[in-house]
């Protein structure tokens, strides 16, 4: 779902700074995704520990207003992350399994970017968005650091879930045209997980019926979370 994503006194002087900076780079990615029905983006999924790569997948993500997002993942298997606006679904078909959660209890690392299916205000969010002195992938894009807003639960188990899952996360973004590179995020066990974004597509005719899901016959429906150390990798 890359906040260091997830001072000492020279970075202490520099965040007002920094903050006010930050805003017109916001404005621009909202301003960018929000005019857009549909998107559509190739995506690679990184998993890094201490900064090298332990396993990567790679996809195309699709996001449909309103709150709608789907994930197909091509390798180096097959599977499926879908959001209907309601329900977050984890499809594993090698495993006959779909796992479904409530959309707004699920805690992966994907549902923030449900935001670019709604109404794109990054401050839905995120809490507190500032300028970040991680090093961007690509020389002359912009690093962000979002502080994400604590969602209320209903119960004990969401609520320790919760404790679990970053507070922060970093996003890349290029500055001239607005769009999303990257998200990186850092679990608390130690994984850094990685989302790269190329070929965005904007407005590509996309059927309802992507963001619907319907267990095929003989699949076994869980209900609840994924646990952490098994969260999409096969």
């Amino acid at each position: 779902m890359a906040p260091g994503f997830f001072l000492f006194f020279a970075l202490l002087t520099l965040a007002s700074r920094t903050d006010r900076d930050s805003k017109p780079l916001v404005a621009r990615m909202e301003a960018r995704y929000r005019s857009a029905r549909t998107l559509e983006a190739d995506f690679l999924q990184r998993y890094l520990e201490n900064g090298r790569e332990i396993r990567s997948e790679s996809g195309v993500a699709y996001f449909r207003r309103p709150g709608r997002m789907r994930w197909d993942y091509q390798a180096p298997e097959k599977n499926i992350f879908l959001v209907d606006g309601k329900t977050a679904w984890f499809y594993v078909p090698a495993d006959h399994t779909v796992t479904r959660v409530p959309a707004k209890q699920s805690t992966d690392l994907r549902t923030p970017l449900a935001l670019l299916a709604g109404e794109m205000k990054v401050s839905r969010v995120c809490s507190h968005v500032e300028s970040s002195p991680e090093t961007p992938n690509r020389e002359g894009n912009s690093v962000l650091s979002c502080r994400i807003r604590e969602a209320n639960h209903s119960s004990d188990r969401h609520s320790e879930a919760n404790s679990q899952t970053p507070d922060r996360i970093l996003f890349e973004i290029a500055p001239d045209t607005g769009e999303l590179v990257r998200l990186l995020v850092h679990d608390p066990g130690g994984i850094a997980i990685e989302f790269r974004f190329a070929n965005w597509r904007f407005d590509p005719p996309i059927p309802d019926v992507m963001f619907r899901f319907s267990p095929p016959p003989g699949v076994a429906i869980v209900n609840g979370e994924l646990p952490v150390e098994d969260a999409p990798i096969n």
